[in-house]
């Protein structure tokens, strides 16, 4: 989430490669954080984009706190 939160609109291949994980794992993350309503999906062409929803930033903001 922070990733998204520096560099919003990040299609999937891309954040894989800043992250260096595997893209199936990625793919796995993103889904679950998208279910959560803590990222939304846009399709731009043939890629689809992902930034943080507002959930998604209240979440980062709390987690924060916690530091």
């Amino acid at each position: 989430m922070l990733l998204l939160e520096k560099f919003p609109e990040l299609a999937l291949f891309e954040i894989a490669d800043r992250l260096t994980i595997n893209f199936k794992t990625a793919s796995e993350h993103i889904r679950r954080l998208a279910i959560a309503g803590l990222v939304w999906k846009r399709s731009e062409g043939s890629a689809v984009r992902h930034v943080l929803s507002p959930a998604g930033k209240v979440i980062l903001k709390f987690l924060r706190t916690l530091e």
